[in-house]
């Protein structure tokens, strides 16, 4: 059973829906160009293949990703808080062309938390007196910034 569910979800994978040239469903495999499957249109006989699409990451995490390098956080903090590589994480602060603010005289620290905890933490005023403060969630549990406020 399980096989056959692996079978289906690789031939949805590899086989596209539809010629990109007549857009007619009549498509077969047609062997392998430059490590890439090639297909066949059986009615307008064109050859064509398909782009590879890779690992896609829910949005939710590259928005969180960019919201912590502008913080002040480095790649491989967000890396470790995230679990997504830091040569992505570098290469969709490229993408987005994010600019960090020049902050020379602090760096933040962040603490993940479950909801329990982060109530307990909360609850002690010496710890959020005096600090800047974020606090975001991460699906179950949640991640507290915080920094020292600027000083005269």
């Amino acid at each position: 059973m399980i096989a056959n569910l692996l079978y289906i979800c690789l031939k949805n994978i590899v086989m596209p829906n539809s010629c990109p040239k007549c857009q007619q469903k009549n498509v077969v495999k047609s062997g392998i160009v430059n490590e890439r499957q090639r297909f066949l249109c059986k009615d307008c006989h064109y050859y064509f293949t398909v782009k590879k699409l890779g690992k896609q990451i829910d949005s939710y995490f590259v928005t969180k990703a960019l919201q912590l390098y502008l913080e002040g956080l480095s790649y491989r903090e967000i890396e470790r808080i995230i679990g997504v590589s830091h040569v992505t994480i570098s290469s969709w602060i490229k993408k987005y062309n994010i600019k960090r603010p020049s902050h020379s005289e602090f760096h933040p620290l962040y603490k993940v938390f479950k909801q329990n905890e982060l109530v307990d933490f909360i609850q002690n005023e010496e710890n959020i007196k005096g600090f800047g403060l974020i606090i975001t969630e991460f699906g179950d549990k949640y991640m507290m910034i915080k920094w020292e406020r600027f000083r005269k």
